[in-house]
């Protein structure tokens, strides 16, 4: 039995995101407020956020249009601290691109993306300096620190233990080996992003799972620098259609932000591929590459530099996919929490929002210990002290939003087409979708995928104008900043190896090899007589967790790696 150390704090966050942050700086904030009022007991309370990154927004990614209700609900003169705003909207398009480079504008923005008053953001910049006014209210940030696995006691959360340093490939320890510590609290948060691997094991224990099951697509993005005079900073151009296939749901943007390194624009150009889809050679990596050669996208990105690189997922299926995000000793916030509504394609203000309402629920708990009442049940916080989370948010403007959308996702089952007037009927009736249907199910994402019947899949054709306009997986990579210790056990966990190489070989084709945006599945066909088989480049791996999400078989769980480990995000 591996001997562990244990750090005992009162709240432990995991994930140094909008809604981690949100959560400990309003927290404290609380605490602070009661005491200054001298009213009863202090309250003083150790949190901590644990972060899996190498620093703080080293893996944070997002379009980013953000709607800023929900960092002002929190703090109110953020505008004062000189935050990294790239620009106020300006122009607001919406254009339908189609075969052959033509495109049409639609004649009207959606209410849905009207962006009047919203921001143009870095998010990574953002949280970098959002987690420097969090540390000096006191609060520990600590990057390089990912959760490995839940610390529980039956069904309740007790901490997390942290991943174990110092292993090699076959598991065994290095000289350097530290076994990974015990972070222990009277709640934890997981705030861990997008089907964060601590949040999928949890909701699959305790049976947290929402009315519908979460569906998710693929956002793949890169930020280039092009001449200033090329796209005004502050303008919005958000794209459907060509070259996602009707019966695929996503779409494209360009985003022009500040000045570049080099006196140029930055433009933050990116394209979401859903995983809800049957063909098995899906794979958004590509379509954002053929997204780019579009005469419309091109002209935005011809003679520019391309400077960074990224790819998330993102939970798109609303209101009713949502689990449940209490229990005893832990709450889900943010993305792990389904807090994005993709209707708008927003979620930094929901989870910022959510971030605010754990952090109430926590002090409501905290508030009643320091008048003297039993609130603690075996060390931690009952899910009856945290059930205000959820109740608090069922009276926000968050949950109003995301009832407009609910059926928003589910109705592109059926196609581009339908999905759009299933949308106007939502505009028109409050949420409810096409001739007033309510409820509208899904599956999950990878129960999409359809057998091959004897098909075989080619590889597809290489890429218009590689290394100029459009790029191939290693080298968008490259510009991630992605790094991993090589000599480590494997992130990428298949728990049937074989299934790979035989049974996925012959009904799907090996789909990892196409939907994966980091080429970390290779195929080797196998020569001078080796048997073929699935190779696997860990280190390319930038965390998107598509691979956990789109495997047909659901045997590839991704699980943190030593600490640092992954991409390191700078613009995105």
């Amino acid at each position: 039995m591996v001997e562990r150390d244990e750090m005992e704090f009162d709240v432990v966050i995991v994930g140094a995101g909008p809604a981690g942050l949100a959560c400990a700086w309003h927290l404290q904030n609380l605490c602070e407020a009661h005491n200054d009022k001298g009213e009863g007991e202090r309250i003083e309370k150790e949190i901590v956020v644990l972060e899996k990154g190498r620093e703080v927004g080293a893996h944070i990614f997002s379009g980013a249009v953000m709607d800023p209700r929900g960092l002002e609900e929190i703090l109110p003169r953020w505008k004062d601290l000189e935050p990294p705003i790239e620009a106020e909207v300006g122009a607001d398009e919406m254009w339908l691109l189609k075969e052959g480079g033509k495109a049409s504008k639609v004649p009207f923005t959606p209410p849905s993306l009207r962006n009047h008053g919203n921001l143009v953001v870095s998010l990574n910049r953002l949280v970098r300096w959002f987690a420097e006014k969090v540390e000096e209210k006191g609060v520990s940030i600590f990057p390089g620190f990912p959760g490995r696995e839940l610390v529980m006691e039956g069904d309740r959360v007790l901490g997390v233990q942290l991943a174990d340093a110092g292993l090699d490939k076959k598991g065994e320890p290095k000289g350097n080996y530290e076994p990974g510590a015990r972070v222990l609290g009277k709640v934890t948060v997981l705030a861990e992003g997008s089907r964060g691997s601590l949040a999928k094991g949890l909701i699959g224990k305790l049976g947290l799972r929402g009315r519908n099951p979460q569906v998710y697509a693929t956002g793949v993005k890169e930020v280039w620098e092009v001449p200033e005079d090329r796209f005004p900073a502050g303008s919005v151009l958000h794209t459907m259609g060509w070259p996602l296939p009707k019966e695929v749901f996503g779409g494209g943007w360009v985003y022009g932000m500040g000045k570049g390194p080099e006196g140029g624009r930055l433009v933050s150009v990116g394209h979401v591929t859903g995983l809800d889809v049957g063909d098995p050679a899906n794979d958004p990596h590509r379509y954002f590459q053929l997204y780019k050669t579009h005469p419309k996208i091109r002209r935005i990105l011809e003679g520019g530099k391309m400077l960074d690189y990224g790819a998330k997922s993102l939970p798109e299926g609303g209101l009713f996919a949502m689990p449940k995000a209490f229990g005893d000793g832990f709450l889900l916030c943010g993305d792990a929490g389904g807090f994005l509504n993709p209707m708008r394609l927003k979620g930094i203000h929901l989870a910022f929002l959510s971030g605010k309402l754990a952090a109430e629920a926590v002090f409501e708990g905290f508030l009643r210990e320091a008048r003297g009442e039993e609130v603690l049940e075996g060390g931690v916080l009952p899910s009856r002290m945290l059930a205000s989370y959820r109740s608090s948010f069922e009276r926000s403007w968050g949950y109003e939003e995301m009832r407009r959308s609910r059926n928003f996702h589910q109705g592109f089952e059926r196609g581009r087409t339908a999905g759009l007037i299933n949308a106007a009927f939502m505009t028109l009736f409050g949420g409810k979708g096409t001739l007033w249907r309510d409820g509208l199910k899904n599956r999950e994402s990878h129960e999409y995928m359809r057998k091959l019947d004897g098909r075989v899949l080619e590889d597809p054709p290489k890429l218009p104008e590689l290394g100029s306009l459009t790029f191939d997986k290693l080298t968008d990579v490259y510009h991630s900043g992605t790094m991993h210790e090589e000599d480590q056990p494997c992130h990428l966990v298949i728990r049937e190896p074989d299934v790979c190489v035989d049974r996925c070989t012959r009904e799907y084709g090996n789909p990892c090899r196409f939907f994966c945006p980091a080429q970390v599945y290779e195929w080797e066909r196998g020569e001078d007589g080796a048997a073929p088989g699935l190779k696997l480049n860990p280190s390319n791996c930038v965390h998107c967790k598509t691979c956990d999400i789109a495997d047909p078989y659901q045997i590839i769980d991704w699980v943190t790696p030593e600490g640092g480990g992954g991409p390191g995000y700078r613009l995105l």
